[in-house]
This record gives C-alpha cells, structure tokens and sequence, in this order.
C-alpha cells in the first residue's frame, strides 16, 4: 500500500470516528429529552437513583455493580464497564485518609482519579487512595500501567467495602413531599438533571479487616441515560 493510500485510509477512519461519536452525543441528548418533566417522570426518576443507591450499599464493588446496571438499562453494548484514568492529577492523602488506611506518614500511598464508563457515558468519577504493599505485584503493575477499573484489578482480594456515608446530591421531589410539602410545577421540557447524582465515601478492607483503599465516588446524570419506559 502507498503512503497517499494509508493516508487516505487513515483520513476516512478519522472522518468515521467523529461522525460515530457524534451519532453517540445525539442519541444521548435524544434519550434525556425522553424524560419530560413531569410528577411521574420525578417520582421514576428518585426510584431508579434509590434503588441503584441501594445496589451500591448492598454490594462490595461498585465496578461490578455499575457493569450490571449498564446492563438492565441497556446503556451499551458489551455492557461493561471501563476505566479512563485521569492523567496528571495527584491528591495527598489528608490525615484522615491515612488514619482510615491504618498508616503512618512515611507509609507510601498512591492516589487514582478515573471516571468510569458504560459506552458513551460516564457513569461515575472516583478519587481513590490505597496502599501498594497491600495489593499484589501484578495488581499494582495493572493499576500502574493500564485503565483497569480498581474494583476489577482487586477482584481476586475478595475484599469487603464499607461504607462511611451515601447521600444523594440530588432529590428530583422536594423533603417532605410525601407529607403534603409544595411539588415542583410541571414544565413543558425535559427534566433537568444536575451532573452529580450521588456521592459515596468508603473504606476496602482484606478479609482479615486490613483496609487498604480510601474512596469517593460521585454518580452522574448518566446513569439515567436511557429512553424513559413509555406509559399508558
């Protein structure tokens, strides 16, 4: 093959990806503007985010948990979750951190920020701070060299998460609505969904109770990033 053919080639490869990706970004918008704003849509709407904020409690790896959420909602194609490492950001860990981790100053501890993907959307960002000399060698090759979701590359550890606070970081129904307190007014347009959803913070712990990861996790509006079932 010539040169002008390969850049030929190449130029068209290049021509599809942007015309697949935005394909990808129109769907996405198509699929939030099937969520009108109404009291239905509001009350399916804190459903689905309670529901898949007690999947995460109720189970040890988010990663895991989020591959069988993409899944149910048909958000992609393998439905699994990927990793995209966040490049050239570093958070020491605080005292807290430390303390929550069971080491001393001195004690090495490596920080990772990834946003986590189900296709074209991303589902969550996590700020994760955990102990090398607690991991394997070959994990700490993975999480060193590669995009591999922590919760998969931990896999084999069959660790325990505990959990030190959930809280949704957004309602779409006002407290006390189930009391009486004023809904929101119905719009004519889609719902309006902020880009963070819920937040979780948690300590990962061996089995013998060695904690050896410190972790906040944010969920976005993506995780509702499919077409709103229709009703009769």
């Amino acid at each position: 093959m010539t040169r002008r053919a390969r850049g030929i080639l190449a130029a068209c490869a290049a021509v599809l990806l942007i015309a697949s990706l935005a394909r990808a970004e129109e769907g996405a918008a198509q699929r939030t503007a099937d969520w009108p704003d109404t009291l239905t849509t509001r009350v399916e709407a804190l459903a689905l985010l309670e529901t898949l904020n007690a999947d995460l409690l109720s189970n040890d790896s988010a990663t895991l948990t989020l591959d069988r959420w993409c899944d149910a909602h048909k958000l992609a194609s393998p439905a699994k979750i990927v990793a995209d490492l966040v490049h050239g950001v570093d958070k020491a860990p605080t005292d807290e951190v430390r303390q929550l981790l069971g080491v001393s100053v001195t004690d090495p501890v490596r920080y990772r920020h990834v946003r986590l993907h189900c296709g074209a959307h991303v589902l969550s960002e996590a700020d994760n701070w955990y102990v090398p000399a607690r991991l394997t060698p070959d994990m700490n090759r993975l999480l060193d060299t590669t995009d591999t979701a922590f919760g998969r590359a931990v896999q084999p550890l069959h660790f325990h998460r505990r959990t030190l606070s959930a809280k949704l970081l957004w309602s779409p129904l006002p407290q006390g609505w189930e009391m009486g307190a004023a809904l929101p007014a119905a719009d004519s347009g889609p719902l309006q969904v902020p880009s963070q959803t819920i937040e979780h913070r948690a300590v990962l712990s061996l089995p013998d109770g060695t904690p050896f990861s410190a972790v906040v996790e944010t969920y976005t509006n993506e995780v509702l990033s499919f077409p709103k079932p229709p009703r009769p």
